[in-house]
């Protein structure tokens, strides 16, 4: 009667196991490659968001959108190719306005506000029919930094002085200039009603009103939604008769 040998069949079995622990990680280096192939693509495709956004890998669907709108503007719309070309955005998010409208919100840096300055009416109109029923809106993305504490060791020492810039009342006098631009603010005067609450209300050109006086409420309703602020845009025949 034959018997199998207890050595051969342990040496069988741990070249079974050789066999398999070598297929195991051909697997995952095969799926981990895969992966950072479809990232590398995704942000290949993401040209309009600037790379050190956390957008520019996960990107919400409005945010695809809205790269897939700029990307074919400037490859498809001559006379704006040179000023997109450059420009990037690092996030964006859809707001209600009311009434059943959104509006969307296109965050750019700083840097480039300028450059996004130059074309944004055109922009903004042609924006518009590609997003239909919704009004599109640039704000530079700012950062507020809190006011520094002085501590008991540094209250004999000169503190690092906060950039007024980074300060919540530059930032959000900013969001108000950003969300009309063109259009010039010419006055603001805040009131405060009988239940403590407060309105600041916000005086544009006269010259403007044709072009976006329709636009007013969208500015209202995303000033709040940015800043928890309520705010009023109106022109000054109207302002007059509150004063």
């Amino acid at each position: 009667m034959n018997h199998a040998n207890p050595h051969s069949t342990s040496a069988t079995r741990l070249l079974h196991l050789a066999h398999f622990r070598r297929y195991l990680l051909g697997f995952f280096r095969t799926l981990n490659t895969g992966q950072t192939f479809d990232t590398t693509a995704k942000m290949s495709q993401l040209s309009k968001i600037a790379p050190n956004s956390p957008s520019r890998t996960s990107p919400s669907e409005i945010e695809t959108a809205i790269n897939n709108a700029l990307e074919d503007l400037q490859n498809n719309t001559q006379d704006m190719k040179s000023a997109l070309r450059p420009l990037q955005f690092v996030s964006a998010r859809e707001i209600e306005v009311g009434h059943g409208r959104k509006a969307i919100v296109i965050f750019v840096p700083v840097p480039l506000l300028q450059g996004w300055h130059k074309i944004q009416q055109r922009l903004t109109r042609e924006l518009e029919k590609k997003f239909s029923d919704r009004h599109v809106l640039i704000v530079a993305s700012r950062r507020i930094l809190p006011r520094p504490k002085r501590s008991n060791r540094s209250r004999n020492s000169q503190t690092q002085k906060r950039p007024r810039s980074r300060t919540l009342t530059a930032v959000h006098d900013n969001i108000l200039t950003d969300l009309v631009y063109p259009v010039e603010i010419v006055g603001k005067r805040l009131r405060t009603k009988e239940d403590g609450s407060k309105l600041l209300k916000v005086v544009l050109d006269e010259k403007e009103r044709g072009g976006v006086d329709y636009r007013l409420d969208t500015y209202s309703e995303v000033y709040k939604r940015l800043t928890g602020k309520t705010v009023n845009f109106e022109f000054p025949q109207t302002a007059a008769s509150d004063y």
